[in-house]
């Protein structure tokens, strides 16, 4: 091998030993930077909740009407000229169709097991849902509607509307984020660190109704008596929650 040819193949040498040594630098470099910038920040998490008592502003029944008659085509038949006068009294008190909703509808044979099953007679059930946020309505709305021949009168439930919820919203958030605060804030100081910031943070909101309950499974109404059903719509709990994750030094 000439001088020339070994001078030739070691500079080759240095030189692929130079490009491997610069890529190495780089690769560390590179894998330096981004352990730095994958470091997480030091944080607490913390919650903080809120809740208003007030009174509910809406209100929903079950009114139903449940026939019993020796044919279907009869037990539908009276069913329905009974659900057809209660429903006209519950607009005779200013119910709106969007108020009511019908919410069960059937007609079944009633079997007799006794010793051979046989169809002694039919059942027909109706039943709608009422609604209202006039609260004053709701004993007039069962007196009126058993009056009519509504026998199935129950399912009482009171709610705050979606707009009343948001009436309180704001209020409801202020004070669950001070709630959060005010403990991350106590954290931090028994931590001995410093609360610089929030990296993120989140709500939830509901509300708890305080009072749900069956006037009656058959509603009685002794015209004779003249006295209303009475009904109390109690508290319900508006509630609000927030959960914060604060950065610290």
């Amino acid at each position: 091998m000439t001088q020339e040819n070994s001078n030739s193949k070691l500079f080759y040498v240095v030189l692929a030993l130079s490009i491997a040594l610069v890529l190495m630098a780089a690769a560390l470099f590179a894998g330096s930077g981004t352990s730095v910038q994958g470091v997480s920040e030091n944080t607490i998490e913390m919650s903080g909740s809120s809740e208003i008592k007030v009174v509910p502003d809406t209100a929903s029944i079950n009114i139903g009407v449940v026939i019993e008659a020796d044919t279907s085509a009869e037990a539908s038949a009276e069913n329905a000229a009974i659900m057809t006068a209660v429903l006209e009294e519950l607009e005779a008190l200013g119910l709106e169709d969007k108020d009511i909703r019908t919410s069960y509808v059937s007609v079944y044979p009633i079997y007799n097991y006794d010793g051979v099953r046989t169809v002694e007679g039919y059942s027909a059930s109706n039943s709608v849902e009422v609604t209202t946020t006039d609260l004053e309505l709701l004993s007039d709305i069962i007196d009126r509607s058993a009056a009519a021949g509504a026998n199935q009168i129950g399912g009482v439930s009171f709610l705050v509307s979606d707009e009343m919820q948001e009436e309180l919203r704001e209020e409801l958030i202020d004070e669950a984020v001070a709630d959060a605060s005010a403990k991350a804030e106590m954290l931090a100081d028994s931590l001995g660190v410093r609360i610089v910031g929030v990296q993120s943070s989140s709500i939830s909101d509901g509300f708890s109704p305080r009072m749900y309950f069956d006037v009656a499974e058959e509603a009685a109404f002794d015209e004779g008596v003249g006295s209303s059903t009475p009904i109390m719509p109690g508290e319900s709990t508006v509630s609000m929650s927030v959960y914060v994750v604060y950065l610290i030094r």
